[in-house]
């Protein structure tokens, strides 16, 4: 089974609005006071900082994906580069924070409903709320790529709006004396906060893995990578600037950007920022599930799961048993746990996905055997180089007593999964498809 039977149905610009939506999550609505609490001012060097060593990275997964049409995006390239079982850790841990991630946003999701519905986010009601949103988004996803790209389309504008007329209306607001540039951070307090930061940065390495449903994914994901995080990036700096400059308590606020907006966008600034962070998070959540799901297809296409995965919907030409299995555990997760904040844990795991592709593309190039790149970077070596550098060093600020050791734990239960499949479960498959073939 090849991802031809999937439908390439995303163009240019719906996949530059999938990357933005799997970037702008509730990160970028809480982050900027957090941040400010930590090192003031310089805040903003902190947002250039991080939009430099994700720029380096986008620049890597630029041409590594340029190279290739297949479903599966960081799991792909590293099992290309490093062999089957780092592919399957990469892939596996992918999965987990998609899901992780997925169940966490969607109890946030619920919280701010509950400023609209008093008590939408407590017993029966909640539940009954996460099944809602889960449930729309499963079924446009079991429906067609084409369908989930035009939701994906509208939340896109739905999210950036509020953020644009924030960011438009509330630089008029702006007190430039509220700008201090004196005592310098601590080099802690600053490493701190970009690792933090890093996370409203982070989540576009989903979108490639959809490029078995993608038009042109060679010319489409360089372009739509690039140009997304050039969006973002301004939007972010933009954002801060004018949170600053308006919200005297920034540093203690949990809704700045609700908050700053009541000040000069009148009482119904903070409704109009929470439909915004509704918006914002439907979407990422519907950006999250179509790259779980297509994750999973990938790794079932190359023999490193069942091949129940790779099955596709014989009218919608989706994979639907990626699709109900994924959604079964979201749900699951989502209904047993509340928002618990796991940016470090997801952070600490994507950068070890960067890491991977970052490494493949100078493999990639020594190689002869794999298709040339349509999208060279200028200097990709030493992007690379430079971006497993600013990897490494993010990572030295993690607490690995806590973040760290979960990751690992859910590494070595992956080695186990990709271990018994290998001695037990590749023969059963093999079997099977020797039946298809006859």
């Amino acid at each position: 089974m090849t991802t031809e039977k999937l439908v390439r149905g995303i163009g240019r610009w719906d996949f530059t609005a999938i990357v933005i939506n799997g970037i702008i999550g509730a990160g970028i609505f809480g982050l900027p006071g957090k941040v400010y609490a930590q090192i003031g001012s310089y805040s903003l060097f902190a947002f250039v900082l991080c939009a430099l060593i994700v720029g380096l990275i986008v620049l890597c997964y630029a041409e590594v994906a340029s190279r290739f049409d297949l479903t599966g995006g960081s799991y792909l390239y590293a099992r290309e580069a490093f062999g089957p079982a780092v592919g399957f850790e990469v892939g596996w841990l992918f999965w987990i924070v998609r899901i992780a991630t997925f169940s966490a946003n969607s109890n946030l999701l619920v919280t701010y409903l509950g400023f609209f519905f008093p008590g939408a986010n407590e017993g029966v009601p909640r539940i009954l709320l996460l099944s809602l949103v889960l449930g729309i988004i499963t079924a446009v996803s079991i429906w067609g790529v084409k369908q989930s790209a035009v939701m994906m389309n509208i939340f896109t504008v739905g999210k950036l709006l509020p953020l644009l007329v924030f960011a438009v209306v509330g630089v008029f607001f702006v007190d430039p004396a509220k700008f201090t540039f004196g005592t310098l951070p601590e080099y802690s307090a600053f490493s701190t906060a970009v690792l933090l930061l890093i996370y409203a940065f982070v989540g576009f390495e989903g979108s490639v893995a959809i490029a078995g449903e993608t038009r042109e994914p060679q010319k489409t994901i360089p372009f739509g990578l690039l140009s997304a995080v050039l969006l973002v990036t301004l939007t972010y700096i933009a954002v801060q600037v004018v949170s600053i400059g308006t919200l005297p308590g920034l540093a203690t606020s949990e809704r700045p950007i609700a908050d700053a907006s009541v000040g000069f966008l009148g009482p119904w600034g903070a409704a109009f920022i929470t439909i915004g962070v509704v918006v914002s998070i439907f979407g990422n959540l519907n950006a999250g599930l179509l790259a779980a799901t297509r994750t999973l297809f990938g790794m079932s296409e190359q023999q490193d799961l069942p091949r129940v995965f790779e099955r596709v919907h014989p009218r919608f030409k989706t994979p639907y048993v990626s699709i109900i299995v994924t959604a079964i555990v979201m749900w699951i997760l989502a209904v047993q746990s509340s928002f618990l904040t796991a940016v470090a844990i997801a952070t600490i795991t994507r950068l070890l996905f960067y890491a991977t592709t970052c490494l493949a593309l100078p493999i990639f190039r020594r190689r002869s055997d794999l298709p040339k790149a349509p999208f060279t970077v200028p200097f990709g070596v030493t992007c690379a180089v430079l971006s497993i550098a600013l990897i490494i060093w993010l990572l030295t600020n993690v607490d690995y007593r806590k973040e760290g050791l979960a990751v690992i734990v859910a590494a070595t239960l992956g080695l186990i999964i990709f271990a018994c499949f290998r001695l037990f479960g590749r023969s059963t498959t093999e079997a099977e498809e020797s039946v298809d073939t006859e």
